[in-house]
């Protein structure tokens, strides 16, 4: 029978590590909530360490050598680092491999909607997600927006204490005896995933009578004044 983990770490320096370590995991999970945001910090934290852009390097004919630290940023979502050795590659190297793409619900490409006066995001699950885990908890918007200009904004809302958070409805309880019956992976569907992002309706003016989803113009409305962009 395999011993506590704990065993091997009594109380002193070496559990102190371990907790420190896992303060600094907790901080970096929780700024870092996406492939662009991870490789970000890693380039930071790489670059702080020494490290060197490996296209800046190719591009200046900078000769490599032996203990040099490089990283390659792959469009912003993944990053390879190299720590070049003494000896050449044809007699190996070492690898360690690691993912960074994290669980989540995506918007799909055209996502705004307006249903029952609710303003609605249309999303798809990505990665091993269990579905039923996702509603009535409140939820961040992480990302980014390309604008026709080429420019890219980048985008978090629902982290600090004075954002808005976005959610997923559920049923509440004296309604969903039908739901109640169904196993987990049928209770909430991933078409039913999708987030409830706002419900004031924007106030009438001359040019809105023919405007019929006004909480969806009021959306609209919030993304070209903040982000400059429209539908």
């Amino acid at each position: 029978m395999r011993k506590n983990a704990w065993e091997k770490y009594p109380e002193g320096k070496k559990r102190q590590k371990v907790f420190d370590f896992a303060e600094d995991y907790k901080k970096f999970i929780s700024e870092c909530k996406t492939e662009r945001e991870c490789t970000a910090r890693i380039i930071e934290m790489a670059e702080k360490d020494g490290f060197m852009d490996l296209a800046d390097c190719i591009s200046e004919k900078r000769k490599i050598k032996a203990g040099d630290r490089l990283y390659y940023n792959n469009m912003g979502k993944a990053i390879a680092l190299f720590v070049i050795g003494k000896e050449s590659l044809e007699d190996g190297m070492n690898i360690l491999g690691a993912h960074i793409d994290s669980p989540r619900l995506d918007l799909k490409q055209v996502p705004l909607y307006e249903d029952t006066e609710m303003a609605m995001f249309d999303t798809h699950y990505y990665g091993g997600i269990k579905k039923y885990q996702w509603v009535t908890l409140p939820l961040a918007l992480h990302g980014v927006i390309a604008k026709k200009d080429g420019a890219v904004i980048n985008v978090s809302i629902g982290d600090k204490p004075e954002d808005p958070v976005f959610g997923i409805t559920d049923l509440l309880i004296h309604l969903s005896a039908d739901q109640l019956e169904k196993k987990a992976a049928k209770v909430i569907e991933g078409e039913k995933l999708d987030l409830l992002i706002g419900s004031i309706p924007k106030e009438k003016g001359k040019d809105d009578k023919e405007t019929k989803d006004l909480v969806k113009a009021n959306i609209l409305n919030i993304l070209a004044e903040e982000y400059g962009i429209d539908e």
